[in-house]
């Protein structure tokens, strides 16, 4: 399946809110979350975000970075279950890493469930190393969460470690 990755806008969040909700039923963002982080995404702001379309136009993606100064963070990404491990993940983790390189990111940071070993796969195959934990991060399920760190991110990292 082709995929077209581009900028998020207002009118994806309810799509978006769609995946959010059936993929993170426990700690979802609301849709006021999106709103705020969209009202960053502009020439000159804090935040990036993407989405990963089907050509019909069909969202099965999306991915979220915050940028402020040198550091750099991952705010959300996610994959509709049924392409997750077709490199999509990839695609969008790639697109946050390229942009935090080029807004001049020393470092870019992450937050993972600790139980979410697919992902931490992923940012590993990135070159993410794990830095801590925080406790009870994702709520209300009180599952912890692993810190990760990308130093001095890549600015061509389109076949992390040909993974």
């Amino acid at each position: 399946m082709d995929v077209i990755l581009r900028p998020m806008r207002w009118w994806d969040i309810e799509p978006v809110m769609d995946l959010e909700l059936r993929l993170f039923p426990e700690d979802a963002w609301s849709p006021a979350m999106y709103w705020s982080e969209l009202a960053e995404a502009h020439p000159g702001g804090t935040r990036h975000y993407t989405v990963a379309t089907t050509e019909d136009g069909r969202i099965v993606g999306y991915a979220g970075l915050m940028a402020v100064g040198t550091e750099g963070d991952v705010q959300t990404i996610a994959v509709d279950e049924r392409l997750q491990g077709a490199g999509l993940g990839t695609a969008l983790l790639t697109d946050l890493v390229e942009e935090s390189a080029r807004r001049g990111c020393a470092e870019l940071l992450l937050e993972v469930r600790v139980d979410n070993l697919r992902a931490q796969r992923l940012y590993e195959r990135f070159g993410f190393q794990p830095v801590g934990v925080r406790r009870g991060y994702y709520q209300p399920a009180n599952v912890d969460a692993l810190v990760m760190r990308l130093d001095h991110p890549p600015h061509d990292s389109k076949d992390p470690k040909n993974g």
